[in-house]
């Protein structure tokens, strides 16, 4: 059995092959990367004398799909780099090279037959206990086995990606009735610790799980948009965020996914159902006249929206014209923003009796009865549907996780007044005293299974703050910040301010961890689980003061902000920060010191001040400036003004990673630092790291000198921004800008190669940092992005 993927293919390169070959790449699995011999050769290959027996010829189509993974957005490569690790072959070729992989993953056309042929070459090619899958959308994973030799139907089995697959979590695995069990739990927990996905084991049905609900559930929608005379604009803007469901609600969706392959998978379950389901699965008229006239959504540039100049307009389905997106706006949708919570949300807007409240109810509750009547047939147990819905579809609650948030007693007795017939099963648990399909004891979560609740098994790497807040509770908290204990002697900081921006408060719990841990812990994770580990310092704060003309306060709060970073840097205990997500200025700032940085795949790092009229004033340029320096190998010559170039560039464009491999490219990580590719995984990998430090026997860093490039050094700086100015590239503020931050990089008016101390930086950062918080052009950026959400050009 194999126990480690070293090498693995993928067959078939279009968007989706692709994009899997990108995901297997950017953890570092070398991928062939397969697909058919073009028919014929192109003008541009004739002309360079090409014919069609020329290997870059043959090899063209998957070329092709490798190459548009470049250019692609989102970016399915988490570094452009990571393209090295994918090589281009053809059917006819390379087939005979699968004996040199361990996983073949087959991701070619939707069609039994085609498929069935592909894996007839791969069982005459493959290695003996390599396994093998499809990443079919819905055709029967035990069909395509047929015929097939008994080591090949022994590590067959399904895993069905979510496109793109770099960035949505869900990872259905299908077994057959022929699949080895081994392989099923080595590919569930490779999915896992690997791959970093969510994995659910689904049944061999149409579709599935994610999409057999979620197609259903869309379906249910555009009917009751059309039988209570909603607009499409009315059905986004109340079936998003408002019910947690992603921005993109409904139409946006369908538009992002395509109407033809949503068609094509609402057509898999058609085929194959019966009596009312089947009627649901019938996709309406007016969108088969949206297939034949080409409007598939975004791909074709329109679709049940269309952008025209700054406006979008909405489709009118009964006229298939466009005209002015509306909201729908009712008494119980202003209601359902004061209720905190998409639980709280959900129930206030379902039992409301207006126009919202009836749209909802009846979109919700015919999926609810489905998702019921489907348990034992899609999956075993309501945590995989749950999941696979949240996963898969970036659902905030599950169906039956929505059906506990708008009460299962007084839900079902509405649905029963209404002739809705509700699963025995269902009905069952209600009698046999259990009201709830969930419930949480003592921070543990358990889910309700034939008569009985049963613990909710986690992988151990799975940490949830609020359940373990529930158990162990806070050793402290204050408005911004709480001190937790994570268990084998490794304490957390987590921000849960406003968009974790960093404060008063922040910094104060920064210093109360810190003496904790040097006292009483092997080490301190500063993390969180919230939508992102930072945005950075609080700027409403930072600006009302500016305003007040409040500079000494503003100097205190920068001076509490660099000592607390230096604290950080010099605790004798190591400390490991674990960003995500938007991590961005003081959130940066808070990583750069630590003593390692393990940081999720997805994250968005950056010094962003320039953006706000600001230059970094809590060690940011000083500590990434130390960052790039200690990246150059040990006794080779470097050139020092390269570095500060850099350094420069970096923080002068508010330049952001697009993931955490980008970060460490941009030397905001160094080599040593960690990436986690599972982001439920992260606190974990941070609290492995403390505990691997303080076992080595971690020592604080010795406090050095640093070499700066001086006043020439800040002559040469400033050349590239004086001539973007000149060019009308950049304003007179800007220019400004990089004139305070240049000044701080080159460490001030000392000659080159001069080497200083970290506090000499830290207060010329401080004072430029203090100067143009000080400039009204400085403070109308400030007020723009805290108005606006976007920089302001002055």
């Amino acid at each position: 059995m194999i126990q480690q993927i070293k090498k693995a293919a993928v067959l078939g390169s279009g968007v989706m092959g692709s994009g899997i070959a990108a995901h297997l790449a950017n953890i570092g699995i070398p991928t062939l990367l397969l697909d058919i011999v073009p028919r014929e050769v192109t003008d541009a290959e004739k002309a360079k004398g090409l014919t069609l027996e020329d290997k870059a010829v043959r090899n063209r189509i998957s070329e092709m799909g490798k190459q548009k993974l470049l250019k692609q957005k989102p970016a399915p490569l988490t570094s452009k780099k990571n393209i090295a690790l994918i090589e281009a072959g053809n059917f006819d070729d390379d087939m005979e090279r699968l004996k040199e992989v361990d996983w073949v993953i087959e991701v070619v056309v939707e069609n039994l037959a085609i498929k069935k042929q592909v894996f007839e070459k791969v069982d005459q090619y493959r290695k003996p206990g390599s396994i093998i899958s499809s990443n079919t959308s819905g055709i029967s994973v035990e069909a395509m086995a047929e015929g097939r030799s008994e080591d090949f139907r022994k590590h067959f089995l399904g895993t069905h990606f979510f496109n793109p697959p770099r960035y949505l979590k869900l990872l259905e695995i299908i077994p057959t009735k022929h699949t080895d069990p081994s392989i099923v739990a080595f590919v569930k927990q490779f999915g896992e610790d690997v791959l970093g996905k969510g994995v659910v084991e689904a049944k061999d049905t149409p579709n599935f799980i994610a999409n057999r609900i979620g197609t259903y559930g869309l379906l249910v929608t555009v009917q009751e948009m059309l039988k209570g005379g909603y607009s499409v604009g009315e059905v986004d803007s109340i079936t998003g965020p408002m019910i947690g469901r992603p921005k993109s609600a409904t139409f946006r969706t369908l538009d992002v996914v395509g109407l033809d392959t949503f068609a094509h998978v609402a057509k898999n379950v058609y085929d194959q159902v019966e009596g009312k389901e089947k009627e649901v699965f019938e996709v309406p008229a007016f969108m088969n006249e949206m297939l034949d006239k080409g409007w598939l959504g975004s791909k074709s540039g329109q679709g049940f929206f269309l952008k025209k100049g700054k406006e979008i307009l909405e489709l009118d389905p009964q006229s298939l014209e466009y005209g002015p997106r509306k909201k729908l706006k009712t008494a119980a949708t202003e209601l359902s923003k004061q209720e905190k919570g998409t639980a709280n949300k959900m129930k206030a807007l379902v039992y409301a009796d207006d126009r919202a409240g009836q749209l909802l109810w009846n979109i919700l509750n015919p999926a609810l009865v489905y998702s019921s009547q489907l348990l034992g047939d899609i999956a075993d147990d309501i945590v995989a549907i749950d999941r696979a819905m949240k996963w898969g579809f970036g659902w905030e609650l599950g169906p039956f996780e929505s059906w506990d948030a708008i009460g299962v007693e007084r839900s079902i007795k509405r649905m029963e007044e209404s002739g809705i017939e509700v699963p025995a099963w269902v009905k069952d648990m209600l009698e046999k005293g259990f009201t709830s399909f969930y419930k949480e004891e003592e921070g543990d979560l358990y889910f309700y299974h034939n008569g009985e609740y049963k613990l909710i098994e986690e992988n151990p790497k799975v940490i949830n703050l609020k359940r373990l807040k529930k158990k162990n509770g806070v050793i402290k908290k204050n408005s911004g910040a709480s001190l937790l204990d994570l268990g084998d002697g490794v304490a957390l900081l987590e921000f849960h301010s406003k968009s974790n921006a960093i404060g008063l408060d922040i910094l104060q719990m920064i210093n109360f961890a810190i003496d904790e841990v040097e006292k009483n812990f092997k080490g301190l994770v500063i993390g969180n689980q919230g939508k992102n580990f930072s945005v950075g310092a609080n700027l409403a704060m930072i600006l009302m003061e500016a305003q007040d003309d409040n500079i000494f306060e503003l100097d205190m709060v920068v001076r509490h902000f660099q000592q607390a970073m230096m604290k950080i840097k010099y605790s004798s205990k190591p400390v490991v920060a674990a960003p995500f997500g938007m991590t961005l200025g003081g959130g940066s700032e808070v990583c750069l010191p630590t003593a390692h940085i393990q940081a999720s795949s997805e994250t968005y790092m950056g010094l962003v001040e320039a953006g706000v009229g600001l230059i970094p004033g809590g060690g940011g340029n000083k500590e990434l400036y130390i960052k790039h320096l200690e990246s150059m190998p040990n006794g080779v010559e470097f050139d020092l003004q390269k570095v500060a170039n850099k350094v420069f560039e970096s923080i002068a464009m508010a330049k952001v990673s697009t993931s955490g491999e980008e970060a460490r490219d941009n030397n905001f990580l160094n080599f040593a630092d960690g990436v986690s590719v599972n982001g439920d995984h992260q606190l974990y990998d941070a609290k492995q790291a403390v505990i691997t430090l303080y076992d080595k026997g971690y020592v604080s860093p010795a406090r050095k000198k640093i070499p700066v490039v001086g006043e020439t050094g800040y002559a040469t700086l400033l050349l590239g921004a004086q001539a973007m100015m000149y060019s009308g590239y950049i304003s007179e503020h800007d220019l400004k800008i990089a004139k305070k931050l240049a000044y701080v990089i080159a460490g001030g008016k000392v000659p080159y190669g001069t080497k200083v101390d970290e506090q000499y930086l830290l207060d010329l950062e401080r004072e430029a940092f203090l100067s143009l918080v000080a400039d009204p052009k400085s403070q109308q950026r400030m007020q723009h992005m805290l108005l606006k959400g976007k920089p302001l050009r002055n």
